[in-house]
Formats: structure tokens, C-alpha cells, sequence
């Protein structure tokens, strides 16, 4: 059995052990692994205007975790792996983030030579319990673009249910459409909030 990382110098928090990955808050150093993964256009098949060209919009991303993490006490985490041979490698990022101030905001974003192996679905469970654990009262969501099926599949597997589909707020595409899952049922206020932003 793996002994507990020790908590992480800047926030407190101590790093999750999944099965497979080593999950910790985002630090400066994980700057440039994140931003590799930010700018491949091959994660942003279904959003190609997230795509971060630059480093201080990564840089803006990471203090933006930061301040989940504060503010709440959970924000994304960066994952590694945490065995083998490539022990330490970036898989991806992801988690629960508080959004709005009104639900946690489930995301994961994985290189793409790691999607097909479950560490979407092994983030994810990780992130609710976290979620759960810190303030179960807020409710978990997941804000996806409806044919990005693959997320879809990882909310589902993870326990979320469809709470509404819509036009994306924002979006540059004026047909794209947004799936909101949760996992409980969302009031109107909430809803609202959450759609149109």
C-alpha cells in the first residue's frame, strides 16, 4: 500500500491516489506539461477555439484552479501517472472546480495517446468522492458539447444524469449545443445560472 503523498506546500491539500494516477493541485512547475497538452489541437477536436495558443492563457488557467482550490478547498487536479516506467508523465488534467459559486464543474482533458484506457472514468470517480467530501451539498455537473460523445460516456459511467440541452452560451459556433448532466436534480435558479454563462 502506497503511503499518502504529503500535503501540497501551497494550498494544503493533500494529492489524490487513484488506482493508476497521482492527482495534485496544479504548481507552477506543471506549467509547461499543461500547456502541451492545452495546445494540441487534437484535444479541442470538439472546441477548436479552447485550443491555448500562448502560455499565459495557461498561465490565467492554472491561477484560476488556484483559486478553487482556495475558495473551496477542491479545485482540477494535473494527473500523472503514479507507476512504471513513465511514472511521473502527464496524462491529463481534470477534476471538480467550483463554477459560479453554485456547483462543482466536472471536467478531465487527456492527451490523446491516453483516451481509451479508463483514466477519464478513474478521474472523474476521484473528483466526485472529492466533491462529495467537501461539500456535498453542491451539486456535481458536467457542461459538454453534445457531440463530444466520449465525455458524455464518462459523465454517464460516473453516476450523471442529463439535466438539460440547449444552445451554448458564447459559443462561437451558432449551432453548437450543450448537454448539462448532474448529479441530482438542479433548481430553475441554478439552472439558469449555469446555461447561460
Amino acid at each position: 500500500m502506497p503511503s499518502t503523498p504529503p500535503p501540497d506546500a501551497t494550498t494544503g491539500a493533500i494529492p489524490a491516489r487513484t488506482e493508476r494516477l497521482l492527482l495534485a493541485p496544479p504548481r507552477l512547475a506543471d506549467l509547461e506539461d499543461v500547456f502541451a497538452l492545452y495546445s494540441d489541437p487534437a484535444v479541442w477536436e470538439h472546441l477548436p477555439s479552447g485550443r491555448h495558443t500562448d502560455r499565459t492563457r495557461t498561465a490565467l488557467l492554472l491561477e484560476h484552479v488556484r483559486e478553487s482550490w482556495d475558495l473551496a478547498g477542491l479545485g482540477s487536479w494535473v494527473a500523472r501517472l503514479a507507476e512504471g516506467p513513465e511514472a511521473g508523465r502527464l496524462v491529463g488534467t481534470g477534476g471538480c472546480d467550483l463554477r459560479l459559486g453554485v456547483a462543482w464543474n466536472l471536467s478531465y482533458r487527456l492527451h490523446r495517446r491516453d483516451w481509451g484506457h479508463g483514466y477519464a472514468g478513474e478521474l472523474a470517480a476521484a473528483a466526485i468522492a472529492a466533491a462529495r467530501r467537501v461539500h456535498p451539498d453542491v451539486p456535481v455537473t458536467a457542461y459538454l458539447l453534445e457531440h463530444n460523445v466520449r465525455s458524455a460516456a464518462v459523465a454517464q459511467r460516473a453516476g450523471l444524469h442529463l439535466q438539460w440541452r440547449g444552445h451554448d452560451a458564447g459559443n462561437p459556433d451558432p449551432d453548437a449545443v450543450r448537454l448539462l448532466y448532474a448529479d441530482r436534480p438542479l433548481s430553475r435558479t441554478v439552472l439558469d445560472l449555469l446555461v447561460s454563462t
